[in-house]
């Protein structure tokens, strides 16, 4: 069975293990790989999450940039901390003032908006750079007081391609993701604030995540809360090609309930998803199994 914790945020708790959590993607973006920008305009993008928290998501993760393959996320020219804002206040402000018990998770790397962000009411700082891109990221989210989610990441998204294969992914995610642990903790951010994030997809090579996603469980051993986001990701499009083409994001759902059931017997504690209502269907059945593992 997959550990217990309490995930202390900047104003409630979770509880973690007792079931899946389901984190809805909303990227206020016009160049994401999994919608194309469907919710770039503020009003469709708050249409869209309260959509993802009446279908069952418990939090909802809101990101400004993106991070697909050969984006230039973490370099320049980059999106600005104030395009960010941009983006993304005004969705996680009507929200809040919808609903205002929703959990919001500010999904960036720029210690700049994950201030703003919080500030405004978000509980979550979800940094997919695992603190590496902004040197100010660490210092403040120990003084904000609120959740972390760490990821980790191989280079740049700009690099992936370029990218040398690795001989052993789980050794190399596990001992890489112990390190990010410890730096936050050494830069003052609570343990019981953590939760990591293999980063599926992100600087793995398509074949390279299916042994992390089957030796999932070795990541407890770093002891902290486990996120899988695999919804929609390269790598079970690639599995799912016809005609010698990839399938397209969109026509990836039955993969990624796949993958996502799979990391959840393997004791993921959250899941980062696209589809939010099937995802969390698959989750309830996925949950009454893995209560029953020894």
């Amino acid at each position: 069975m997959r550990p217990s914790f309490t995930w202390r945020l900047r104003s409630r708790t979770l509880e973690l293990g007792p079931r899946t959590l389901i984190m809805g993607v909303l990227n206020v973006t016009p160049d994401s790989f999994s919608d194309g920008g469907r919710f770039f305009e503020p009003r469709a993008a708050v249409e869209r999450g309260l959509e993802m928290l009446d279908a069952g998501a418990d939090i909802l993760d809101v990101g400004g940039e993106s991070t697909r393959p050969g984006a230039l996320a973490g370099s320049q020219p980059a999106v600005s901390a104030e395009e960010e804002l941009r983006r993304v206040m005004p969705v996680i402000e009507e929200i809040r003032r919808q609903r205002a018990d929703a959990i919001i998770s500010i999904d960036s790397y720029k210690a700049q908006v994950a201030r703003t962000a919080i500030e405004a009411g978000a509980e979550i700082a979800n940094d997919v750079s695992g603190l590496r891109w902004d040197g100010e990221m660490a210092r403040t989210l120990a003084g904000l007081q609120c959740g972390v989610v760490l990821m980790h990441m191989r280079g740049r998204p700009s690099e992936w391609r370029t990218l040398p294969a690795l001989a052993d992914a789980v050794a190399l995610v596990s001992r890489e993701l112990g390190e990010i642990a410890a730096s936050a903790l050494a830069a003052g951010i609570a343990r019981e604030r953590i939760v990591l994030d293999p980063g599926f997809g992100f600087g793995k090579r398509l074949d390279e995540n299916y042994p992390l996603l089957a030796h999932f469980d070795d990541l407890h051993q770093i002891g902290f809360p486990l996120l899988a986001g695999v919804s929609r990701k390269s790598f079970i499009g690639r599995a799912l090609a016809t005609n010698g083409g990839d399938a397209p994001p969109q026509e990836r759902l039955y993969g990624s309930l796949a993958a996502m059931t799979a990391a959840i017997l393997k004791g993921a504690h959250m899941v980062r998803v696209h589809d939010v209502r099937p995802a969390a269907q698959a989750a309830r059945i996925a949950d009454r199994i893995e209560s029953l593992s020894q």
